[in-house]
């Protein structure tokens, strides 16, 4: 099985921890080389943060009891992306109109 390159997740989390300390814990998994944390939407007692993630071989369910662990919940995977090398999203021609 290949490994995980790149995860696209959509995260609902409880204002604390701060999106600094989130980006920090999931920066720290062993196999991800970076986190991108962007917030998204804010309501009374939750914030939604679309989380980028990057590495040589990340581990999905390292990830998931990370967020987890931070009150964290992951409610979609946006993008997966594994193999020996990054393949970037190509529009074709319907999708440029």
């Amino acid at each position: 099985m290949s490994d995980l390159k790149r995860l696209v997740l959509d995260v609902l989390k409880p204002h604390k921890p701060s999106l600094i300390e989130m980006s920090r814990r999931l920066s720290s998994l062993k196999g991800v080389d970076g986190v991108s944390c962007v917030l998204e939407e804010v309501d009374q007692d939750t914030e939604s943060v679309k989380v980028t993630i990057e590495g040589s071989s990340i581990n999905y369910e390292g990830v998931e009891d990370t967020l987890r662990e931070l009150g964290a919940v992951i409610h979609s995977v946006d993008l997966a992306a594994s193999g020996k090398r990054l393949v970037e999203d190509v529009k074709t021609a319907q999708e440029q109109h």
